[in-house]
């Protein structure tokens, strides 16, 4: 666990710029934190690692795993490198198991036909079960005994290039989702998360986004999102449109130590530098290295939310990016999407959760609640209305015009993830 948890705390902090003088946390502390967090919300979490270890030292000496520079007797990827999987929880020993068969070469194969065949509404069941069954088999079945003796509810994954843009929702065991069964989280490493637990339900939002822009498609259900959230379903503040800038985004935050910032706008996590990826404000973009200048870490903010967000899926950089978010915004945890999802589907999702966010003990449980809910078929749109846990909200004339619909497909659901502290 130790040369995974340092390997992947140290790509992170490369990518995004940050110290590190960061200490790596040890399986000691590791077990105390999940302690600490089963106290606090009464749900059982995991650590679970997902790297890929070469099969043989390049020079004899040990595996380090931390550098690509082959003369020093470091290892290099390879497609031949195999799947690990590492657990830790509460009590008992770490679990380590090697995957036979299991290649980079073929699970990224695998993740990239998932990714694809998920990501495309039209994409019928068996599409996208064959190679999310595949990969359940490979990440999450050798543990599932582990699991059950344990008690396991909520599953943390820290994993390695190529998987961070896995929509792990969406993986099947054959006759379940694998949200059907646990609350999950994307970590970039343990060490640089926040971990400490603090129950959300009493902290205000601050609410801003955007509906049209100057080179970017239109968000019509943005004016309904925020309208639904603030102050229907949470106490805060809104700002739409011509209140959505940088200067008021500082300025309000400064004002009133808000707990949750939710932006309702385009925000693209690119390949190439940090710098590439930002959030779309009203007259800027605002860049996704400056997001460490805003001064979220004090008081940290609990939870940012981009909810309408994009990843260049499958590309190392714009992953490190996403499963980063949380690290680079200074926050505890961040909910964003890897996909685009529709303008309807986004507001369905968010409209149902923060309901959810009202009655569970942790983030992660708030947002398998909503993603069951869709999946299920209980938030829909209906004669001009999205209905989400019974309520009705009027839709714009845009998104009235498109009919009724359903979002029980995972294009709709899986997209959103928690990243960094999932409880």
């Amino acid at each position: 666990m130790d040369s995974s948890e340092k390997l992947f705390t140290q790509k992170f902090q490369q990518y995004l710029g940050i110290s590190t003088d960061a200490p790596v946390k040890t399986i000691a502390q590791t077990r105390n934190l999940i302690q600490e967090i089963e106290e606090a919300t009464g749900i059982k979490p995991a650590i679970m690692y997902v790297s890929f270890i070469p099969q043989k030292l390049v020079t004899g000496r040990s595996i380090d795993r931390l550098s690509s520079d082959n003369s020093s007797g470091i290892t290099v990827p390879t497609a031949q490198d195999q799947l690990e999987l590492v657990l830790i929880t509460s009590k008992g020993a770490v679990i380590r198991k090697r995957i036979e068969g299991a290649t980079r070469e073929k699970v990224i194969a695998v993740a990239n036909n998932f990714r694809s065949q998920v990501t495309n509404l039209r994409s019928q069941e068996g599409d996208y079960l064959a190679p999310a069954k595949q990969l359940y088999d490979w990440m999450v079945a050798p543990l599932e005994a582990d699991f059950k003796a344990q008690g396991i509810q909520n599953l943390s994954f820290i994993v390695d290039t190529g998987l961070r843009s896995i929509p792990f929702a969406a993986l099947h065991d054959g006759k379940q989702f694998l949200i059907e069964k646990y609350s999950i989280g994307l970590m970039p490493s343990l060490s640089l998360t926040d971990t400490r637990y603090k129950p959300i339900k009493n902290l205000e939002v601050l609410a801003m986004g955007a509906a049209s822009f100057t080179d970017q498609k239109p968000l019509p259900a943005v004016p309904v999102e925020l309208l639904a959230i603030t102050p229907s379903l949470w106490q805060g503040k809104s700002f739409l449109n011509d209140g959505f800038t940088l200067e008021n985004l500082k300025n309000q935050r400064k004002d009133e130590p808000f707990g949750i910032i939710h932006l309702a706008t385009h925000a693209n996590f690119q390949p190439g530098e940090v710098s590439n990826s930002y959030i779309q404000l009203w007259n800027s973009k605002l860049k996704m290295n400056q997001l460490s200048s805003l001064g979220w870490n004090n008081p940290p903010v609990e939870l940012l939310v981009l909810s309408a967000c994009r990843t260049a899926l499958g590309n190392e950089e714009a992953e490190l990016g996403f499963a980063g978010l949380a690290v680079q915004a200074g926050v505890k945890s961040a909910l964003g999407s890897l996909w685009y999802v529709s303008d309807r589907g986004t507001l369905g999702l968010m409209t149902e959760f923060y309901q959810q966010l009202k009655q569970t003990s942790t983030k992660s449980e708030a947002l398998r609640q909503t993603q069951l809910a869709m999946l299920q078929g209980k938030v829909y749109v209906s004669g001009g209305n999205l209905v989400a846990d019974s309520d009705l909200v009027p839709l714009p004339p845009e998104l009235v015009r498109l009919g009724d619909q359903t979002f029980k497909h995972p294009y709709f659901w899986s997209a959103f993830t928690m990243i960094g502290n999932p409880w």
